[in-house]
């Protein structure tokens, strides 16, 4: 594939993620009319189009029609890690992340799903600087952040977007994202976003080693990328998801220093894509 080719391709298939702004956060949430338009546009471009399972989805339930298959990518310890990326709120519903944000402004913004659970008040104290505001907004103690590890077997090292996981030697490579939501307090005892986050090579391959391992079995199941963009169309890229059901919580402070400096550029929270809901676009998930 040359890289006119790959630059195409992420054109199409990127995280289609959306940067918050401050007109966005005041903006008023669409109806529930212009969601279920979405639904509707989502099903009408892919009715007998042939694409396979999509992204996000409740993690809750197993149930889903989609049998178009491909294979499982292999453990992450076997692919190099790509990219490191979040949404505002949780893409995914299930675990500890099941109340609603609202419908948003319908472009992504301000909607998704929340943490269930509470932090302590001094937890819950604004810290005074901004965080990973890029874009015009900031990050604030107890939002709810869904973070993407993402992998490929191609020969590529960690970068920004998904351009970072293709290569011109492997036309097709197997993509797998490691999904942990979290939640942001004011707390340094808190996890440490930069320890979370961190990259080593471990057997040749590049991997982030401090991935929780105590945040609950995770959710394996075959499904796409995400992103805002795919509101009304499919992904057509083919990814095995691990989504882990409980909540990290992290200091806040700590996150705002990542967006500062960090190999994959990133610098703001991205949007999120409606929840989706037809069985003809989930995969069955084993239990």
């Amino acid at each position: 594939m040359k890289q006119t080719m790959i630059s195409k391709c992420v054109t199409i298939i990127g995280f289609g993620a959306l940067a918050l702004t401050s007109d966005v956060i005041n903006a008023k949430a669409v109806s529930d009319s212009v969601i279920q338009a979405q639904r509707v546009a989502l099903e009408k471009n892919t009715h007998a189009q042939g694409y396979g399972p999509q992204s996000p989805r409740d993690i809750d339930q197993a149930y889903g029609t989609n049998l178009r298959s491909f294979g499982t990518a292999p453990n992450r310890g076997n692919l190099n890690l790509c990219n490191i990326h979040f949404h505002k709120n949780a893409e995914h519903k299930g675990g500890e992340f099941t109340t609603f944000a609202g419908n948003g402004d319908g472009k992504g913004h301000n909607t998704g799903y929340i943490y269930d659970g509470q932090l302590s008040a001094s937890q819950l104290q604004p810290v005074e600087v901004k965080v990973c505001s890029a874009k015009g907004s900031s990050l604030n103690v107890g939002d709810t952040l869904e973070v993407h590890f993402v992998y490929s077997s191609a020969q590529v090292k960690p970068g920004p977007t998904l351009g970072a996981c293709l290569a011109d030697s492997t036309m097709n490579p197997s993509l797998r994202v490691e999904g942990q939501v979290i939640v942001l307090a004011n707390d340094k005892n808190a996890v440490n976003f930069s320890k979370l986050t961190h990259i080593e090579k471990v057997n040749g391959f590049y991997q982030a080693p401090n991935i929780p391992t105590n945040t609950g079995n995770p959710i394996e199941y075959l499904g796409s990328t995400t992103g805002p963009g795919y509101n009304e169309k499919a992904s057509p890229l083919q990814v095995s998801w691990s989504v882990r059901p409980e909540v990290a919580v992290v200091n806040i402070n700590s996150v705002g220093q990542w967006c500062n400096d960090n190999v994959f550029k990133e610098d703001h929270a991205h949007g999120v894509r409606n929840l989706v809901q037809n069985p003809k676009l989930l995969s069955p998930i084993s239990k």
